[in-house]
């Protein structure tokens, strides 16, 4: 692990502090599981954000074949 410090308002100190000992667990330990919450979050959004641009890229082409065609040539008869 890496030591970081990092600055928190008086309110954030002390809901940190009641948190803690309200579930037992150590400030630190609160803030990096905050902290990997945080990073999902925005990883998640960051794909979909992606995902939502190249969605309809292939809308307009006219130059790609019938997938439905493609798709029965495979199938087993």
């Amino acid at each position: 692990m890496v030591r970081t410090q990092i600055y928190l308002t008086e309110q954030e100190r002390r809901g940190l502090q009641r948190a803690a000992l309200d579930t037992g667990k150590k400030q630190a330990e609160l803030i990096r599981e905050a902290v990997d919450r945080f990073l999902e979050q925005v990883s998640s959004e960051w794909r979909t954000g992606i995902l939502n641009e190249a969605a309809g890229i292939w809308k307009d082409r006219d130059d790609l074949p019938d997938f439905e065609e493609e798709r029965s040539s495979w199938d087993r008869r």
